[in-house]
């Protein structure tokens, strides 16, 4: 397994960890933390496994940050009217 790999499953891990945690602000500054790091995250499981296990990695993370995804399909959708 690769390195980007175990980080990816770390990023995942963490991320439900912190999802199962009370938050005020119902986690949107640590979604705001996932992201920035997971971007690049996704570029890293790219370059090194290719570009199926990189969509693979996208997917899994838009599952866990689904609501940021759907605001920003939201903001998309009323952009472009």
């Amino acid at each position: 397994m690769t390195l980007s790999l175990v980080l990816a499953c770390v990023w995942g891990v963490v991320a439900n960890v912190i999802g199962v945690l009370p938050s005020r602000d119902n986690h949107w500054r640590v979604a705001y933390g996932l992201i920035a790091i997971g971007i690049p995250l996704v570029g890293f499981v790219t370059y090194q496994n290719g570009p199926w296990l990189g969509l693979f990695v996208l997917a899994a993370g838009m599952s866990i940050l689904r609501w940021p995804v759907i605001y920003l399909g939201r903001w998309l959708r009323r952009t472009l009217r």
